[in-house]
């Protein structure tokens, strides 16, 4: 089996005389030619991951492999990896051409060489057109794709995204995200992809890491993150409106095993063995998605509450219930969506909830078996 294009091996960074941890030993393995979409809120320590593999951090312990070899003590430039900056870092005094000949120019490269790379470059990103044209005269996301390109034209290895939509328009943040995806289906690239955004995560990745206070909280298929999270921070942030998250006991008598909050409960279907053992009253988050709630008439759902708000979002309503001690916010289409303070059920089916550790935050089991 050939190695990963990337590894990254209990990386660890520490600043202040080691008293903080901006990533908190990472270990990760990206394979040649996949996508792979490093989310986190800002501050989660994603940025300085990136800068650690492209060689502009030193890690304080741990080690990175890009083909199987470590590329620690390699300078910025020896490690095959190419980085995109989310500010474009574009030298608007040059032209396009300007732009994209400029890695190969700094190593030297033949001229009949960097001519006909930045051709192909400017033919892959249907920039052809605009090579002598200055950057000073480009929109944002003609700007971005000049930083990937000027990126792309050394062909590295492995290519390093920091937020690179971010200071982009909603419409020319989707046309972007269209291009990443044509590009790495054309040249196979292996790119590590570092966002804040859910939706970009979601849409551009084949697999996502989340982060959260330096660390890693779970590695997943895009297709399979969002139904099984396996942290809680995890389920609360993925998902707009995120995961309803409702702190109560798990509890075990002669009719079987329930979740109470208060005066509410909620009968739960037979566990895995390894999550139902000690399950005896102890704190558990019940995990619900507000679209897998459903809103009936007052005195005829699993239980009752009452509308504090109601938001709207187009087509739909984020509806927003106080149920005893609980506050849900359930997914509705806005036609016929409740007013405030109108009594309303809640309808829900232990198959759709989550439950998790309320100590470590770690998914207990998912009920849908």
């Amino acid at each position: 089996m050939s190695p990963p294009k990337l590894e990254l091996v209990a990386v660890k960074k520490e600043f202040d005389n080691g008293s903080v941890a901006a990533v908190d030993g990472v270990s990760l393995a990206v394979a040649a030619g996949e996508t792979l979409a490093l989310l986190g809120p800002s501050g989660c320590g994603k940025s300085t991951l990136l800068n650690m593999i492209v060689g502009l951090e030193a890690p304080s312990s741990g080690d990175i492999h890009v083909d199987g070899m470590s590329v620690l003590g390699r300078p910025v430039g020896q490690r095959d990896v190419g980085l995109v900056f989310q500010d474009y870092a574009v030298f608007t005094h040059m032209t396009v051409a300007q732009n994209l000949a400029f890695g190969l120019e700094v190593r030297r490269r033949p001229r009949d060489e960097i001519v006909r790379a930045v051709a192909e470059v400017a033919e892959l990103l249907g920039m052809r057109e605009q090579l002598g044209t200055h950057a000073s005269e480009l929109g944002g996301s003609q700007l971005q794709r000049v930083a990937i390109g000027r990126t792309l034209v050394t062909k590295p290895a492995i290519l390093l995204l920091d937020e690179p939509l971010s200071n982009l328009e909603a419409a020319a943040r989707l046309a972007m995200r269209r291009e990443l995806r044509r590009l790495q289906g054309e040249i196979g690239l292996t790119i590590v992809y570092v966002t804040h955004d859910q939706i970009e995560a979601l849409s551009l990745a084949d697999r996502i890491a989340v982060m959260s206070n330096g660390k890693l909280r779970q590695v997943e298929r895009t297709s399979t993150i969002y139904d099984r999270p396996d942290h809680i921070f995890v389920a609360s942030f993925l998902g707009s409106p995120p995961m309803n998250l409702l702190r109560g006991r798990l509890l075990r008598d002669a009719t079987g095993v329930r979740f109470q909050s208060g005066t509410l409960g909620l009968a739960l279907p037979d566990l895995h063995q390894a999550a139902a053992a000690g399950a005896a009253d102890i704190q558990v988050l019940l995990g619900v998605r507000p679209e897998s709630l459903r809103l009936t008439p007052a005195g005829s759902g699993t239980w009752e509450g009452r509308v504090a708000s109601v938001e709207l979002r187009g087509s739909e309503a984020v509806v927003t219930v106080d149920a005893g001690s609980l506050a849900l916010k359930v997914l509705v289409p806005a036609p016929g969506r409740p007013g405030d303070g109108e009594a309303v059920g809640l309808a829900i089916e232990a198959g759709n909830c989550m439950l998790f550790n309320a100590e470590d935050g770690r998914r207990m089991a998912s009920l849908d078996h």
